[in-house]
């Protein structure tokens, strides 16, 4: 592959995934509110988890949520035609970034996925053709874009493949403990195997070789189809048997950077003219977005998700390190949570009533995330504060992976009160086996 970064090359996969993608984002964005997510999740509580450090971004009140969700669908519109580009973007992108950092209670690796996408596909020149934007000011119609557009593509999937690859080395994934715990409350009469040991060893093992494999296969032309047709299998089969959200067809539609820009061009732009030539072209802007934006951007990108190396204790139970890191339907956990209270001046102790702060699922997502329990003990903190009453707030916490032995998650001799969190080191009072 000849990867001069400023060739000009034929732009068509970038058209065509900008429609596409503007079309996830408004069903995205859409399917919130239309399914209740926005309701339950926004609307509903007294306070939303939100990640630490965001805390002040709290759900806006009244049906507040609903306008800006609303804003997110035009915005999204927006991005389909082309039309006052660069500012849909950015705003879609601000807009799902505050809706993500808001709450945590449904956590998904592919919310944070289209907000990189986003922020690329801001960077991108992605209304040059078959733009509204392109129509209004001729001037920045072009049939070509700069390489970088599509190698950026492609290294960020590669990543996120990649590194979903390596989170499933491990015993629960490898003998297919985990994926037999997904199957088998979906076993029917037509699948009687969903039940069976070796379909969920064979599973296990097709999704870690999918993982780590898929990107090579498509970029090498000779296994390119095959590769396609696999992932249009995978993905599809993953659709139906699981809730997995946009991932699968998100995942589908960059399938159009792997292919050449020609091809891409033949089958959705079939009048766009054929670009004559490949220059190599100067642009001071291009140079300035590799060296001080995109570099910068996929070091984070390459070195983030290693951090729970780095942290003391299983991730898998600590979830230090966890989050943003491509570890994707990875384990189940089951457990609880006791919040005691005890008052300084009176040494007076009770046992918190959770419900009367939180929703069914957000004490059910709160059980087994120690950053989680971690904020409800500062909520419980100010609740008292508020009242002028000092306290101390402990926690019990017990978790079980993968439907094994019971641990004790939480030291409960600490005051989680006075606790500070760590964002990138071990908290000492979160435990694991």
């Amino acid at each position: 592959m000849d990867i001069r970064l400023n060739q000009q090359i034929d732009n068509s996969p970038l058209i065509a995934f900008r429609i596409m993608f503007g079309i996830i984002l408004l069903w995205q964005a859409a399917k919130h509110m239309i399914y209740g997510w926005v309701e339950r999740l926004l609307v509903q509580p007294k306070f939303t988890f939100s990640f630490i450090w965001t805390e002040w971004l709290q759900p806006l009140p009244g049906k507040g949520m609903y306008w800006y969700y609303g804003a997110m669908c035009v915005l999204a519109v927006m991005v389909i035609a082309g039309f006052r580009y660069r500012l849909a973007m950015c705003g879609f992108t601000i807009l799902w970034t505050g809706a993500y950092l808001m709450q945590k209670t449904v956590y998904n690796n592919h919310h944070y996925l289209l907000i990189l996408i986003c922020f690329l596909m801001f960077l991108m020149p992605a209304n040059a053709y078959a733009s509204a934007d392109s129509r209004l000011k001729p001037s920045i119609k072009s049939l070509t874009m700069p390489a970088w557009c599509r190698y950026a593509m492609l290294l960020q999937i590669a990543i996120v493949y990649f590194y979903a690859a390596i989170a499933k080395l491990y015993p629960d994934w490898m003998d297919g403990t985990f994926t037999g715990i997904l199957f088998n409350p979906k076993a029917t009469a037509y699948t009687p195997f969903f039940r069976e040991t070796w379909f969920h060893i064979v599973f296990a093992w097709a999704g870690f070789l999918f993982d780590l494999l898929i990107v090579p296969l498509l970029l090498y032309r000779k296994t390119r189809t095959i590769a396609l047709i696999g992932a249009v299998i995978f993905h599809t089969f993953n659709w139906f048997s699981f809730e997995i959200g946009v991932f699968p067809l998100f995942s589908l539609t960059m399938l159009v950077f792997f292919y050449p820009p020609d091809v891409i061009r033949k089958l959705f732009f079939r009048r766009k003219p054929r670009i004559a030539g490949h220059e190599e072209t100067p642009s001071v802007q291009g140079k300035r977005i590799i060296r001080y934006v995109l570099i910068p951007y996929f070091v984070i990108q390459i070195l983030l998700p290693l951090r729970h190396h780095f942290i003391q204790g299983d991730v898998l139970y600590t979830e230090e390190g966890h989050r943003l890191s491509w570890r994707m339907m990875l384990k189940t956990k089951k457990g609880g949570t006791d919040f005691y209270v005890t008052e300084l001046a009176t040494g007076k102790k009770i046992v918190f009533d959770k419900s009367s702060l939180l929703l069914k699922g957000q004490i059910s997502s709160m059980n087994g995330k120690p950053d989680m329990i971690w904020q409800m003990a500062q909520r419980i903190k100010k609740v008292y504060e508020k009242k002028g009453i000092g306290v101390t707030v402990h926690a019990e916490a017990w978790i079980s992976v993968n439907n094994g032995p019971m641990h004790l998650l939480i030291d409960p001799n600490i005051d989680l009160a006075k606790a500070e969190w760590k964002h990138f080191t071990h908290n000492e009072w979160v435990l694991s086996p």
